[in-house]
């Protein structure tokens, strides 16, 4: 029987599918970004509320399956799902004249329009707010990007730290909210999913990749080749055909793998499409997306 925590969070992604095909379907994105979305949503799934998440306090490599799925996997794919775009996208009814359609119908459309009012003034009203402004640039900014998501990524691999999620259902919540969060955080200068702004040339994201590349070396590199159980707690689980040691090399070399070969494929990605760009004036519309928020 699922718990009521699997549960829930099964429910938030099934709701969260639902609004963002919703607006999808009444937008002009590709079904290409629609398939990346919810793959990306279907890793959360998988590192979070499915039989996977069980295992985690039995196996490390369990353990680092979610992470990699919460950090390396999903934002990228979630990213160029375009969610921001679908999700102020949403199919507006306009009210019936009176005297055309059921009173349901015309109040549905009043009270839809409304909505959509209020949205557009909410929205134009946050683009103009001082603190929303600076709290967006520093968001946005690939330096506090790539050291949220390395504090994360080495934070919760500290055996104290460890320990306190497998103990703790709350911290358990935070540990996989945090990597979520900065993975997404991490990948958001990389995609440059609208209604981003380039902060930094786009040359750049190849060595920001690059830097991102060692605190995950080092981590699974100490994992793979230290002859010492890193994570004592793991001795008390039930075996699952894997020694303790054997467990933890096996996490580390799956760290180290998954994390190069999709900076790789990211970089590569990058580097093709720079060198796709041929002219000064093609660089910067390449950079540059004009369409801001208050237009929707």
């Amino acid at each position: 029987m699922p718990s009521a925590g699997p549960v829930s969070l099964t429910l938030i992604m099934v709701v969260t599918g639902i609004v963002y095909l919703r607006g999808c379907l009444h937008s002009s994105l590709p079904a290409w970004r629609a398939a990346s979305f919810f793959l990306g949503l279907f890793f959360v799934w998988v590192a979070a509320a499915s039989p996977v998440a069980s295992f985690d306090d039995r196996m490390l490599t369990a353990h680092m399956i979610q992470h990699l799925l919460l950090m390396t996997f999903a934002p990228p794919l979630i990213w160029l799902g375009e969610p921001v775009r679908a999700l102020l996208r949403q199919k507006q009814h306009q009210p019936l004249p009176d005297g055309r359609g059921s009173e349901a119908d015309r109040s549905r459309g009043r009270e839809e329009v409304v909505y959509a009012n209020f949205r557009e003034t909410a929205l134009a009203s946050a683009s103009r707010s001082t603190w929303i402004q600076k709290f967006g640039r520093v968001l946005g900014n690939p330096a506090f990007c790539w050291l949220s998501a390395a504090a994360a990524l080495v934070a919760w691999h500290v055996p104290a730290l460890l320990r306190l999620g497998m103990h703790s259902h709350a911290w358990h919540l935070v540990e996989h909210a945090s990597f979520l969060v900065t993975g997404l955080l991490f990948w958001w200068p990389v995609v440059q999913p609208w209604p981003s702004v380039v902060r930094w040339p786009r040359w750049s994201m190849l060595l920001y990749l690059f830097l991102a590349t060692l605190p995950c070396d080092v981590l699974s590199g100490l994992l793979v080749f230290s002859d010492r159980i890193a994570y004592p707690m793991y001795l008390s689980m039930p075996q699952t055909g894997l020694s303790v040691l054997e467990d933890q090399q096996c996490a580390g070399a799956l760290m180290w793998t998954c994390v190069t070969v999709v900076f790789v494929v990211a970089g590569t990605i990058l580097s093709v499409h720079l060198l796709s760009v041929q002219t000064p004036s093609e660089i910067r519309s390449a950079q540059r997306d004009p369409r801001a928020i208050a237009a929707i």
